[in-house]
C-alpha cells in the first residue's frame, strides 16, 4: 500500500511517498527556517505563505521520485492538528481537494503520532509493545505509554515550557540564533556542564512523570543578567549547563517512568531526539534489559511527511472499516494525543 504523507505544520512543506509504512519511497521537504531566522522565530503568516508557494511542487516532486502516479497512490495522510492555523490549512485543504479530485481516503494525523511512528521508519523487526516514547520538540513534551499501534497513554507531559521551547528562548537570551536546539547543542561542546549548579526539577510524586522547565529557564536568565556582558566561554558554559540540566530531568524521568511499566523498549521521538547528549546520556542510565531506539536517519527527527504517511498508515490498519472522507478532516491549533 502506498502513502501520501503532507505536513505543514510549522515551517516545514513536507511530501512523502511511503509504503506499508515503514520504506520510504520519497521524502521532500522545503524548509522557510533561513525566513524565520530573520525574526528569531516562526512568524505563522510568513510560514502559511511559504506553505502556499512550495506544497504543490513538492508533491509533485514526491511522486516523481517516488515513480509513482496518483493511480499508484491508495491513501493520502496529512497533518491537521496540532500546529498554526494558516499553515495547517494549506496542508489540510491541499490534501482534501486531492483527495476530493483522486476519490481517496484522506487520513487525519496528530503531528505528534507522526513523531511517534518516526521510529518504526525502515524498521524490520516487529515492535515490543509496551513501549515507552519521550516526545520532545518546540511545541511539545510527553511521555507516552503506547501499548499498541495508535493506542496511546499520555503518562508524563511539561506543566510549562515544552523543553524544545526552553532551547529556543535560552537560545535567545545568549543571542545564539534559532533554532535553540541545534545552536545549544554546537556552543555547548566547549562549554562546562558543571560550571552552573542549574535545577533539575523533580516535582512532587503527584507528578513524578511531568515536566517542568520555567525555573531552568529563570535560572540562566538570572546569570545571564548578573554577567551583563557574558564573554564566549561563559556563554559556552551556560549552554552546556542548560543542556546537561534538560538532559538529565528528560532522561531520569523517562528511566523511571520505563521501569515503572515494565516496558522493553524506550523510543526518543521529536526534534530534541537528534540530541546526542540526550541519546549518550540516556543509553548510560539504562538497564540491560531496556532498548534505547531514535529515528534510523536525522532528518526523521525534524519535521518531515514520511513519518506522517507512516502514522496515517498504521491508523487505516487499525480502523480498516472507518470511512475516511476528505469532508471530515478539520484543523486544531491544539488537541491533545488522547
Amino acid at each position: 500500500m502506498l502513502i501520501l504523507g503532507i505536513e505543514t505544520s510549522c515551517d516545514e512543506t513536507a511530501a512523502s511517498i511511503v509504503r506499508n509504512g515503514t520504506e520510504v519511497l520519497s521524502n521532500v521537504i522545503a524548509s522557510s527556517l533561513d525566513l524565520h531566522r530573520q525574526t528569531g522565530g516562526v512568524v505563522p503568516e510568513v510560514a502559511a505563505r511559504e506553505h502556499l508557494r512550495q506544497i504543490s511542487p513538492v508533491i509533485d516532486r514526491a511522486l516523481s521520485d517516488a515513480s509513482a502516479t496518483w493511480l499508484d497512490v491508495d491513501v493520502i495522510a496529512v497533518t491537521h492538528a496540532p500546529g498554526l492555523v494558516a499553515a495547517l490549512l494549506v496542508g489540510v485543504n491541499t490534501a482534501q481537494t486531492l483527495a476530493y479530485i483522486h476519490q481517496k481516503p484522506l487520513i487525519p494525523v496528530h503531528h505528534v503520532s507522526g513523531h511517534i511512528y518516526a521510529n518504526f521508519i525502515d524498521r524490520k523487526e516487529d515492535p515490543r509493545f509496551p513501549i515507552l516514547i519521550l516526545t520532545v520538540s518546540g511545541g511539545h513534551n510527553e511521555l507516552v505509554l503506547m501499548k499498541g499501534h495508535h493506542d496511546f497513554e499520555v503518562i508524563g507531559e511539561t506543566l510549562d515550557d515544552a523543553a524544545g521551547e526552553a532551547f529556543d528562548k535560552v537560545a535567545r537570551m545568549l543571542n545564539l540564533g534559532f533554532p535553540g536546539g541545534p545552536v545549544i547543542a554546537k556552543t555547548a561542546i566547549e562549554g562546562r556542564p558543571d560550571a552552573y549548579a542549574f535545577p533539575r526539577a523533580q516535582l512532587d510524586k503527584d507528578n513524578r512523570f511531568n515536566f517542568s522547565f520555567s525555573g531552568l529557564k529563570s535560572a540562566v536568565l538570572r546569570e545571564v543578567k548578573l554577567l551583563e556582558e557574558p564573554s564566549e566561554k561563559q556563554i559556552a558554559d551556560l549552554a552546556a549547563g542548560f543542556q546537561m540540566a534538560v538532559v538529565d530531568v528528560l532522561s531520569d524521568k523517562l528511566i523511571a517512568a520505563a521501569e515503572a511499566h515494565d516496558v522493553s523498549e524506550i523510543h526518543l521521538a521529536g526534534g530534541v531526539s537528534a540530541n546526542l547528549l540526550l541519546r549518550e546520556v540516556t543509553r548510560q542510565k539504562l538497564p540491560e534489559n531496556i532498548s534505547l531506539i531514535y529515528p534510523k536517519n536525522l532528518i526523521y527527527c525534524t519535521d518531515n511527511a514520511a513519518m506522517i504517511a507512516a502514522s496515517g498508515y498504521f491508523l487505516f490498519q487499525r480502523h480498516p472499516n472507518t470511512d475516511w472522507d476528505w469532508k471530515d478532516v478539520i484543523v486544531q491549533a491544539s488537541s491533545r494525543l488522547t
